[in-house]
């Protein structure tokens, strides 16, 4: 594993503007962890309990080792091509075909915006719970649309000032698990929480094996987020030299504190109670720190799932803008603003697509679900890409991971990825009719090539 001086940026030959690289090392460190932390761990802990009992920090861990393994294959990708698409652009240059190029870029894309629709109906929810407003799922879905448009206001802005609020918004989610943490190691220590707890298997009729398994594909939603720090690569200062130590730091301090929260929360809530509602944590406070007030511990719940959605469609709105660089997408989602240089057209196409996803799907489980299966599936292209562009050689020097890993990250994400996990139907249904959009989508934006091709052809002859 070798890195060494950072690759020549690319100029635009276009004459659109370059993005800003505003991206230090200890930014891009605290994007990572806030990218990761959020929804994930906030509401999802009682559904993985719910299905292996209280051993429920154990599918976060093989969450964990699976998404490390494959962080390792994305390090060595960006590092040798430090472009802002991402997967991808890795799967084009490996691969390819356009189609399957599209595929994986919208795929990626939809991901990232069903993540940020999951944490805008979560911010609604804990906004009705934490206030006492007692929302229908109507005034929810209506909080959540204004909310995704104070997100795409803010993206609008400029990375600099959304990685800035990022920056604060992560150490709100990382206050807030921390309190979880303090609570239950305080519990525990006065005898009040039942540590034993987080040895207790209960497991489904399924079996031991299969039920983590089944719990682990729910717990990768609160893994992910480490790929899209690679769509920010022409943002950052120096990403040959900086990607490996920052990425691999920052999903050893999120796994560590997964772990951490998990035995806190077990220890003071049983499994099934845990596993009831939407609002795991808030339990855990209540049972833990009943003096402690729950409205602040709810506002903080908001802030860590607006962190959640803002990253994410930061990350879409930069993954649209990639690829119509890369000529896969029509060029107008490639215009940059010339006043606050950021990707305005792309960024007001992903929030279209999050209204939709809000308004006709909205389930939590359903929507955070379909993040993790689209990003498993992405992933195992990703892990193929390492090994089939070992034959593509770059000027400068990169990180290059061990030949074994990205095999065992491809086999792994794969199963993960399939229909005996038990993961429910609904997720291969939203992701089905998600990607039919985007068949839909490239076969259109084929036509209108082909169309443009022969016209010229024409020109060319008269």
């Amino acid at each position: 594993m070798t890195t060494d001086v950072a690759a020549p940026v690319p100029a635009r030959p276009d004459g659109q503007p370059a993005l800003h690289r505003v991206m230090g090392p200890w930014l891009l460190l605290l994007f990572i962890v806030g990218d990761i932390l959020g929804t994930g761990i906030y509401a999802l802990t009682g559904q993985v309990a719910k299905q292996v009992g209280g051993a429920v920090w154990l599918p976060f861990v093989v969450a964990f080792v699976v998404a490390l393994i494959t962080a390792f294959s994305y390090l060595e990708l960006v590092t040798k091509y430090p472009k802002a698409a991402g997967a991808a652009l890795y799967a084009h240059k490996a691969f390819g075909i356009h189609f399957v190029t599209f595929l994986v870029a919208f795929a990626v894309m939809c991901s990232g915006i069903t993540s940020a629709s999951t944490a805008s109906r979560a911010f609604a929810a804990n906004l009705s719970g934490a206030f006492g407003l007692g929302l229908s799922g109507a005034g929810i879905t209506a909080i959540g649309l204004g909310f995704m448009a104070l997100v795409a206001a803010v993206n609008l802005r400029g990375v600099g000032e959304s990685v800035k609020f990022n920056v604060l918004l992560t150490c709100v989610e990382l206050t807030g698990l921390l309190i979880i943490i303090f609570i239950g190691l305080a519990a525990i220590g006065s005898g009040q929480g039942d540590v034993s707890r987080a040895l207790e298997f209960a497991p489904s009729e399924r079996g031991l094996f299969w039920s983590v398994i089944g719990a682990t594909t729910l717990a990768f939603f609160a893994m992910v987020g480490f790929e899209d720090s690679v769509n920010m690569a022409e943002e950052c200062k120096d990403p040959v030299r900086h990607f490996p130590k920052v990425l691999l730091t920052g999903l050893v301090i999120t796994g560590l504190i997964y772990v951490l929260v998990s035995v806190s929360a077990i220890a003071l809530v049983p499994a099934a109670e845990l596993g009831e509602g939407e609002t795991p944590l808030l339990k855990v406070v209540r049972a833990g720190a009943p003096d402690f007030p729950l409205a602040v511990f709810g506002v903080i719940t908001m802030f860590a799932v607006a962190n959640s959605a803002l990253i994410n469609m930061l990350m879409a709105s930069r993954l649209v803008y990639g690829m119509s660089r890369e000529g896969v997408l029509p060029a107008a989602l490639g215009r940059v603003h010339h006043g606050r240089r950021t990707p305005w057209v792309a960024i007001v196409f992903t929030t279209l697509l999050a209204f939709g996803l809000i308004t006709f799907v909205g389930e939590v489980p359903a929507l955070g679900g379909t993040t993790a299966l689209l990003l498993l599936c992405v992933f195992t292209v990703v892990n193929v890409a390492v090994l089939v562009l070992r034959r593509d050689a770059v000027a400068h020097r990169h990180f290059r991971t061990p030949t074994v890993l990205p095999v065992l990250g491809g086999l792994s994400c794969a199963f993960l990825a399939g229909p005996w996990t038990g993961r429910a139907m609904v997720q291969y249904e939203v992701a089905g009719v998600l990607l039919a959009v985007g068949v839909a989508l490239w076969a259109l934006t084929w036509w209108g090539t082909r169309r443009v091709a022969a016209r010229s052809d024409r020109d060319a002859r008269a």
